[in-house]
């Protein structure tokens, strides 16, 4: 079972990878607003982290403490970076999708029915208040480019997030991507809507690196507009997004973030449908 989960979790990063127009971010069509990695440097980082899902969802599966499954995280960080030669790929994604393969790994050992409900709540109950602890930065060590941010705008991160069971997920994305997906859209115009969905309400740390206050008030108002519009539903969708992925790489911005939270909601879709009604007792 939890091959089965790390098989989710890498073909959910590729189906982010995949997805376009997305602004300002990395496709098989474009690099975006990045001129230091493209879709083959993503595709081997997301081929190197294979293992560590699967090694997560067991640990998750077993109830490891949070400091296992941060050291596996770690360590998956690492083979990133050295498959990507120092390049940051899929750091939030290691965390987000981690974390997420872990809870699943736990309900379906114990015989919980897979849920989005009860899947947040194993998140909260088995890992909430060491999630709360991590989600301080220490000050002893250096912070990412998304810890930095953060400080400075006083902007929630993914650390946050996960301490919280992920309310950008649940409250947010799954629901839009679910609605999408039940008025007929196909899965991949799904994916776009729950992207800019997420893009229009999340501080995304990717984009206050990148663009500051100015930057993030751009990306989010661009996106309100999309939706407003209709979003994919708009005969006119694939003008309206490709000329604001143009406008992002212009501006250099990267919403990295919610790239990293829509492949983390196309995970735990694809985990409720595969699992829903299975458990490791059958």
């Amino acid at each position: 079972m939890a091959q089965q989960i790390a098989r989710i979790a890498v073909r959910s990063l590729y189906a982010e990878l995949v997805l376009y127009p997305k602004p300002g971010l990395v496709s098989l069509r474009d690099n975006g607003s990045h001129t230091d990695m493209d879709a083959a440097c993503f595709m081997r980082s997301l081929f190197s982290l294979r293992h560590y899902f699967r090694e997560i969802a067991h640990a998750g599966a077993v109830g490891a403490e949070f400091k296992v499954l941060k050291k596996l995280g770690v360590a998956a960080e690492q083979r990133m970076l050295k498959t990507t030669k120092g390049i940051n790929t899929h750091r939030g994604a290691i965390f987000a999708l981690g974390m997420l393969s872990a809870a699943v790994g736990y309900c379906l050992l114990h015989g919980d029915v897979l849920t989005a409900t009860t899947l947040r709540q194993t998140l909260i109950s088995q890992w909430g208040q060491a999630l709360a602890e991590h989600s301080i930065p220490d000050e002893r060590q250096d912070l990412s480019h998304g810890l930095q941010a953060a400080k400075q705008y006083a902007a929630s991160g993914a650390r946050e997030e996960a301490a919280l069971g992920f309310p950008s997920i649940f409250e947010l994305a799954l629901p839009r991507l679910q609605q999408s997906l039940r008025e007929g859209r196909m899965l991949h115009l799904a994916q776009l809507d729950c992207f800019f969905t997420l893009m229009a309400h999340i501080s995304d740390t990717n984009l206050y690196h990148r663009g500051g206050a100015t930057g993030i008030a751009y990306a989010r108002d661009a996106a309100q507009k999309f939706l407003k519009q209709g979003g994919t539903a708009n005969p006119q969708w694939l003008r309206m997004a490709e000329n604001y992925h143009q406008e992002f790489i212009a501006r250099r911005l990267s919403p990295g973030g919610a790239a990293d939270m829509l492949a983390a909601s196309c995970f735990v879709r694809q985990c409720l449908e595969e699992f829903s009604a299975v458990s490791m007792h059958e």
